[in-house]
């Protein structure tokens, strides 16, 4: 049996694999929040990703000011990678 853990999701790269693979890992019961360090792009896989992000009660933020997402700073973000079980860096 899987322990469920507290992950925490960045994407640095590549954020349509970022939020691909947080949902993925959601069918393990695991608590998954992703935060954006890039732009993510408006495109529409991405839109269909955010879509799924949101129906599996994702929480997505970004580093990034003025975006359409919940704005994140280095303090709340370094307090969000301490208090994780796993950090994966996408």
């Amino acid at each position: 049996m899987v322990q469920k853990k507290s992950i925490l999701m960045l994407g640095r790269r590549d954020p349509t694999e970022a939020m691909r693979v947080a949902a993925g890992l959601t069918i393990f019961g695991h608590m998954l929040s992703v935060v954006f360090l890039v732009p993510v792009p408006d495109t529409p896989e991405n839109i269909e990703m955010a879509e799924l992000l949101e129906f599996s009660d994702i929480e997505s933020k970004t580093t990034l000011p003025d975006q359409t997402l919940p704005h994140i700073g280095a303090d709340a973000l370094a307090a969000a990678v301490l208090a994780a079980d796993a950090v994966i860096n996408i």
